[in-house]
């Protein structure tokens, strides 16, 4: 079937006007589709809407005020709070900063300063619905269009830094979002980015159940073995990868109250990957949900254990010694146990969302590091912010999650020192939130003023 030539013209102002003309008729191939692809992307960061949330970086000092002001660090509020931002970078932050000539003032009010949220743990290439489907149904270019608009709305909630745990099939078109975003072209968080991730045959993220003739395409790259996984992953660096994700376990089962999963790598394999990951400057995290798996990935030396929904003590110790952190993805166990397909799904996943509340507890007590990561993607970008509350619900301090979310999100995220705390030097990556997030710390689910590198995108 063929579809009628699309024109676009671009129209005074900076703005786009869009003319639709049938023509003669071509075929939709998939040079004219990302054709189509790039011309909706242009249009959903020019329209009106989209100016009303986002500006220009400022040509002249800024100074940011509010009641408060969170100093993450030393878990105190400033009050009133006042950031002094020129360019990208923080100059000075206090109860009350310097004036430079032409400074431009933004009076929040009643509102609490505070620096951008990270996320540790997201998928921009996937939304609600079967994932397996998307992959299935769904091109890399719509799929990448899907993974722009993620990135918007993830920023617009506050989200200014997010580690992408893989593009679930969609190969590394995390790069060209991740570029994008860095040249301006696009809004989103800062990025770190994993292209797809890597598995086992046969392995958590294969594409198992459907009819073998079809041969459907499994949501990672095979690597089943050491040097296997050492060519995937030069590969996926050659391609941009910022660090590498690897399949640690699964599928996972609850049995009389205790976990039950299956370990994917060994040991000496895992630690092919990280001295292989080091070799470059990059690092390995790995979904690990239980034992052996998650303790042999911590005995690698691996970055983050993501999900970790159970830990052994020997486990727990090493991480407390090589700072390895727990991503506990509170939000996604959340999501799946509301929205299960049946009775007994809704079952299993509450068996399995409660022994993570109780492994957790356990975690926090024996003072396993921790980041935050909410794995948003099977539920809707922009509002994973939930991860903060749920991570208190089950056991944390609001401070305690804030540093985990900030300080050690920056820590794994590379950027230690540029991002998760307001301090002269560092990049002017600012939200403000109703509230106290201290007392509340549902506040940062009110997000107003959001910054990124001195740019405002939202008021």
């Amino acid at each position: 079937m063929e579809t009628p030539r699309w024109h676009f013209r671009a129209a005074s102002y900076g703005t786009l006007a869009f003319k639709v003309v049938a023509s003669r008729p071509i075929p939709m191939t998939d040079a004219n589709f990302r054709l189509l692809a790039t011309a909706i992307v242009l249009f959903s960061t020019s329209t009106p809407y989209a100016r009303s949330q986002t500006t220009t970086a400022p040509g002249h000092a800024v100074v940011l005020h509010a009641a408060r002001l969170l100093d993450v660090k030393n878990g105190r509020l400033v009050k009133p709070g006042e950031v002094l931002v020129e360019g990208e970078r923080i100059v000075e932050v206090g109860s009350g900063v310097k004036r430079p000539a032409g400074v431009e003032v933004i009076d929040l009010g009643d509102r609490t300063l505070m620096p951008g949220l990270i996320d540790a743990h997201i998928h921009l290439f996937l939304h609600p619905g079967a994932e397996d489907l998307q992959t299935v149904q769904e091109s890399v270019p719509q799929r990448t269009i899907t993974a722009t608009l993620a990135a918007r709305d993830d920023l617009m909630a506050g989200f200014t830094a997010e580690r992408d745990m893989g593009t679930e099939g969609a190969g590394s078109a995390d790069t060209a979002v991740r570029n994008a975003i860095d040249e301006g072209r696009i809004p989103g968080p800062r990025l770190r980015i994993s292209g797809n991730a890597i598995n086992i045959l046969g392995g958590h993220e294969d594409a198992i159940n459907y009819n073998p003739a079809q041969h459907v395409l499994p949501n990672a790259t095979y690597a089943n073995n050491a040097a296997e996984l050492v060519t995937v992953m030069r590969q996926q660096l050659k391609e941009g990868a910022d660090f590498i994700k690897i399949y640690e376990t699964g599928p996972d089962a609850v049995r009389d109250g205790k976990l039950s999963t299956v370990y994917q790598y060994t040991e000496p394999e895992l630690r092919t990957a990280v001295e292989e990951a080091a070799r470059l400057g990059k690092r390995v995290a790995v979904h690990g949900t239980g034992e052996p798996g998650t303790l042999y990935a911590a005995r690698a030396g691996v970055a983050s254990i993501d999900h970790a929904n159970q830990l052994g003590d020997e486990t727990m110790r090493i991480m407390r010694e090589k700072q390895i952190f727990a991503v506990p993805t509170f939000t996604i166990f959340e999501y799946f146990a509301e929205h299960a397909e049946s009775p007994a799904q809704t079952a299993r996943e509450h068996r399995m969302l409660d022994l993570k509340v109780q492994e957790f507890r356990k975690q926090v007590a024996a003072g396993v590091p921790m980041a935050v990561g909410s794995d948003v993607g099977p539920f809707p970008h922009g509002t994973q912010a939930r991860e903060l509350v749920l991570m208190v619900k089950y056991g944390m301090s609001p401070l305690a999650v804030l540093q985990a979310d900030l300080l050690n999100g920056g820590k794994l995220l590379g950027w230690e020192g540029q991002i998760g705390a307001l301090e002269a030097g560092y990049l002017a990556d600012i939200i403000a939130v109703s509230g106290d997030p201290l007392e509340d710390i549902g506040a940062v689910e009110n997000v107003g003023l959001v910054m990124k590198g001195g740019i405002v995108y939202r008021k």
